[in-house]
């Protein structure tokens, strides 16, 4: 197509798709378009705001199956785009409840001063920018985006280019809501759209690598707007000595693997203590084999392909760096094309150390590098050795024995005797720590006012001279 920009399909390594990016000045006239209809939709209260959204919520159950087909092709994947689309239903529902309760009108408060008393409102910022990441496509577009909605802002969205495909239904079922699609628009665009995007809203949010990131955080400071930033993750897991190894084998797996380890909250390095070490490392083998490749059709197994053409190859660059510099792979191995698509089975590799990179550097891919330790001193030590402070997960007999230890650690989110949790549990207030992100939490009670400021009127409210005039 001319003039378009290719999209390659993961499953098949083809260009089958093309998308045309909006011109600087055409994505401009959107962001005023939304800007104006935002007076109205924050002006209009509440209540119409979530009914709006529940008639978005019934056009997305219509339109269910064009959503899954899409996501499907955008990430060569089943389960888990059926996955995205009810978790964006259900998560509709959960932020309409939470609004209610959240922004119902604050009443008037007496001050210290007797006769001057105080009223707050919270006032939405009028055009929210969201740049969302490729490897959930449709549930990360919009988890900063409904409750900025909801806030009374009007929102601009530009997914990645690498899984553009969801966006055209989607956009169909927002503009089946008319009050929905003047507050709410879809750009398909590339990395220059996004930096264009950041010059055009009021508030930014990005998920996305942390090079990139700090661009946006940079080009925000620079316009002095808000940034929320949810960047990459090194998610750590520690085992110690007591855990029970069954379960602790099992989270972790399903913790590193899931979504083909494409997550910023996937286990990427585990720390067991030396004395059941060499059983954690047996369980995890015998489970790890027993998953299978989503192939020769989507519905066929556990593990899909490689989405980014770019991630496979920092995945085979981890591994090589490890086996060149001692690591042992004890099953998996690395990256495979099948008919066209990069996949990775899930590879496990022991005798490694933080000189290599598979250690310290975001692998997102089906990786568990495991380290022994001897002192719970050294677990932690390992664990708070990065750059990174996204989430992190500790197995032990108890829950006191673990909280002991998630309580040292350098990370927003500690999973106890499980792993990955911020994937299920929405309600859970967090902040990244170190470079993985910026800003208020983009879950819990705290999401829907980071999209608001607080203004308050101090009223003096008895005919007298203030003591304080001249």
């Amino acid at each position: 197509m001319d003039n378009g920009y290719g999209i390659r399909n993961p499953r098949t390594g083809q260009v089958d798709y093309w998308i045309m990016p909006p011109t600087p000045e055409q994505l401009g006239i959107q962001c005023s378009r939304l800007r104006e209809a935002q007076i109205d939709w924050h002006l209009g209260g509440l209540t119409q705001r979530i009914e709006a959204l529940q008639q978005w919520k019934e056009a997305l159950f219509s339109h269910k199956d064009e959503l899954i087909e899409a996501l499907v092709t955008d990430t060569g994947r089943f389960f888990v785009s059926v996955q995205e689309v009810d978790s964006l239903i259900f998560s509709i529902d959960r932020w309409c409840e939470l609004a209610e309760e959240l922004l119902l009108p604050e009443k008037e408060k007496t001050t210290a001063i007797p006769f001057i008393h105080m009223q707050n409102e919270w006032v939405p910022y009028s055009l929210v920018g969201v740049i969302s990441p490729w490897n959930f496509p449709l549930l990360l577009s919009t988890t900063d985006t409904i409750p900025a909605l909801l806030a009374g802002c009007a929102v601009v969205v530009k997914p990645s280019e690498i899984a553009p495909r969801f966006i055209q239904p989607l956009v169909e079922t927002i503009d089946s809501v008319p009050a929905l699609r003047e507050v709410l628009a879809y750009f398909e665009g590339t990395a220059e759209t996004g930096a264009t995007l950041v010059d055009c809203v009021d508030l930014i949010c990005f998920t996305g690598s942390v090079e990139t990131g700090q661009q946006v955080a940079e080009e925000a400071a620079r316009r002095f707007i808000p940034a929320f930033l949810e960047l990459g993750g090194k998610d750590p897991a520690i085992v110690l000595e007591s855990a029970g190894l069954d379960l602790a084998t099992s989270a972790i797996l399903w913790g590193s693997v899931f979504n083909s380890g494409q997550s910023c909250v996937s286990i990427e390095r585990i720390y067991v203590a030396e004395s059941v070490c060499d059983r954690f490392v047996e369980q995890l083998v015998e489970k790890a084999q027993q998953l299978h490749f989503a192939y020769p059709t989507v519905e066929d197994g556990e593990i899909g392909p490689i989405i980014a053409e770019k991630q496979a190859a920092i995945i085979t660059e981890h591994i090589q760096d490890a086996v060149q510099n001692g690591a042992v792979v004890c099953c998996g191995g690395g990256i495979q094309e099948l008919d066209g698509g990069l996949w990775c089975r899930p590879t496990i590799l022991t005798h490694v150390n933080h000189s290599m990179k598979v250690m310290t550097e975001e692998t997102f891919g089906p990786i568990m590098p495991i380290m022994s330790f001897s002192t719970v001193e050294e677990a932690v030590q390992l664990a708070n050795d990065s750059i990174y402070g996204l989430s992190a997960a500790v197995f032990a007999e108890s829950e006191t024995e673990a909280l002991k230890i998630a309580q040292r650690l350098e990370a927003g989110a500690i999973s106890i005797n499980d792993a990955t949790l911020t994937a299920v549990v929405h309600e859970a207030e967090k902040n990244a720590f170190k470079f993985s992100g910026m800003g208020g939490s983009r879950m819990g009670l705290a999401a829907l006012k980071r999209f608001m400021r607080k203004k308050v009127f101090l009223i003096q409210t008895e005919s007298v001279p203030n003591p304080w005039w001249f």
